[in-house]
Parts: structure tokens; C-alpha cells; sequence
């Protein structure tokens, strides 16, 4: 995907330069820095996917009249609680 980014002239100056010294394009250092970034910001790790997890659901006839699921306390109550 093509798009437009502003950034101080130093800094790209600065990206440019060390995107030359690794034989890099510009658009694959920036890709690389954003992605560490994001994935830092994160807290994951780049080579470890999140892990699979099944969820278990049950046959029923749905939720009962009077339930409301956004209120706590009414189905607390509802539950005999």
C-alpha cells in the first residue's frame, strides 16, 4: 500500500543514511521500525504467535426474558444470588 508520511528532514536523513549503509530500500527500514515499535508497544514477541485457544460454547434456548447481560446486579440476582 502506497502512502504519505511527514517527517522531520534530519530524521529522514538520518533513515536514509542508515537504510544506504544495511543495502536497504527506505520503505523496507521504515516497515522494519514500525513494526518493532508496534510490536514492543505490544509487549509480544515477533517470532511467538498468540496462542490457539478453543472456546467451548453449550446448547440452550438462549438467554432467558428479563435477562439483561449489561446489568451485573440483575443477573446476580437472577441467578440466586
Amino acid at each position: 500500500m502506497r502512502t504519505t508520511i511527514r517527517m522531520q528532514d534530519q530524521l529522514l536523513r538520518e533513515a536514509k543514511k542508515r537504510a544506504a549503509r544495511q543495502h536497504r530500500s527506505l520503505t523496507a527500514f521504515i516497515e522494519e521500525a514500525v513494526r518493532e515499535k508496534l510490536l514492543n508497544t505490544a509487549g509480544e514477541a515477533a517470532a511467538e504467535p498468540a496462542p490457539a485457544y478453543r472456546l467451548i460454547t453449550f446448547k440452550g434456548e438462549g438467554i432467558r426474558p428479563g435477562i439483561d447481560l449489561d446489568n451485573s446486579s440483575s443477573l446476580y440476582d437472577a441467578m440466586g444470588g
